[in-house]
């Protein structure tokens, strides 16, 4: 317990020593109060009750400590723990994403995708902090791809790979650096069209690993024929260079096709058997998916089915399979799992927003 509690207490530590005297000193009493008792700070999209759209900064317990306003609104977000600077990516088909500093010390910046490009509302820094990665759909050309913004100059695009996929959604980094994990959902949009889903009964869901520093193809898996409209949707990184992957189904509602799973570079996908009344409960749908390394627990959310699911990250055994309406993201926790919801709930605490689909935790 001693040395949790320490952990627990570096994580705030951290964060106030980035944030800076400014930033702490323009906090209101309130807020001050909850970053003093906070265990771990989070960050989440939001809705105001005005309609207008913003980044909350929170506290494990759901005290919202700052707010951040965005011109449009946000999806997921990503966090650079070497230099503290936070992104939060448009909702498809935006094309804007906005890099700021939670704790105030620098003025945002937004940035915005090329003609004929958007963005799919997820990214990840590399480990030294100077790439930013973002998942981006190149819809002429009806192709993901995945854009290279320098972070230590601006956030300027300075290239591009090819995500050997369409519909490319979530993306995340291996911890070395090396390989760029890619999660295609396979299906194709335009922004012409919205948000509509352009080619569901020729899907191409597909997971991609591919080479951090020249954008080589590593490895590609395909859904299975019969999992053709099985969209890959969120990534997460757990132990062993294990790669969780969450999807979401786009065929007939009385299936119950697998919903989660795992693989490692040289290996081939492994799908999770979740009970029956598990992947009911689960509507088809899991939006949201997040590791626990410490806890050895991946968390899953579905706000179709109105429930989050934790799971052995070992056997994938179901734990725990909880009622959470509009359970919209998850993350690791000092202890578990924390979910928010579309309703405004961030843990057990009912907020004055709604929480977008994603968050992030900006200490670890």
């Amino acid at each position: 317990m001693t040395g949790a509690k320490s952990t627990l207490l570096i994580d705030r530590r951290h964060f106030i020593k980035a944030a800076g005297a400014s930033f702490l000193a323009a906090l209101g009493p309130r807020s001050l109060y909850a970053l003093e008792r906070a265990d771990a700070v989070f960050a989440s999209g939001f809705r105001a009750r005005d309609g207008s759209y913003g980044i909350a900064t929170l506290s494990e317990s759901g005290e919202i400590i700052d707010r951040l306003k965005l011109p449009a609104r946000a999806h997921g977000m990503t966090t650079c723990h070497r230099s503290g600077m936070t992104v939060a990516f448009a909702r498809r088909p935006g094309t804007f994403a906005m890099a700021f500093d939670p704790g105030g010390g620098v003025e945002p910046i937004v940035m915005h995708t090329p003609e004929n490009r958007h963005f799919y509302g997820h990214g990840q820094f590399s480990p030294d902090g100077s790439i930013l990665y973002a998942s981006e759909n190149d819809f002429e050309g009806n192709r993901g791809v995945i854009g290279l913004y320098d972070a230590r100059d601006g956030f300027r695009r300075i290239a591009e790979f090819d995500a050997h996929g369409i519909g490319t959604h979530d993306m995340t980094v291996s911890d070395d650096g090396h390989l760029l994990v890619i999660a295609n959902g396979g299906i194709e949009t335009h922004p012409d069209f919205g948000r509509t889903k352009l080619n569901i009964d020729r899907m191409q869901p597909s997971l991609v690993l591919l080479d951090a520093k020249s954008g080589n193809l590593v490895q590609k898996h395909t859904m299975p024929e019969k999992l053709s409209q099985l969209s890959t949707r969120h990534v997460d990184l757990g132990e062993d260079v294990r790669i969780w992957f969450a999807c979401q189904y786009e065929g007939p509602r009385n299936d119950l096709p697998p919903l989660a799973g795992y693989f490692s570079k040289g290996e081939d996908i492994t799908f999770i058997d979740l009970p029956e009344e598990t992947t009911e409960q689960l509507a088809n749908y899991v939006g949201a998916i997040a590791v626990n390394r410490r806890d050895g627990i991946v968390g899953l959310t579905s706000p179709n089915g109105n429930a989050a699911v934790v799971l052995d990250e070992a056997t994938g055994r179901v734990l725990s399979a909880t009622t959470v309406r509009e359970a919209a993201g998850v993350a690791a926790a000092t202890k578990g799992i924390i979910v928010s919801s579309y309703d405004g709930h961030f843990g057990d605490r009912l907020t004055d927003v709604a929480f977008d689909q994603h968050i992030v935790r900006l200490v670890k």
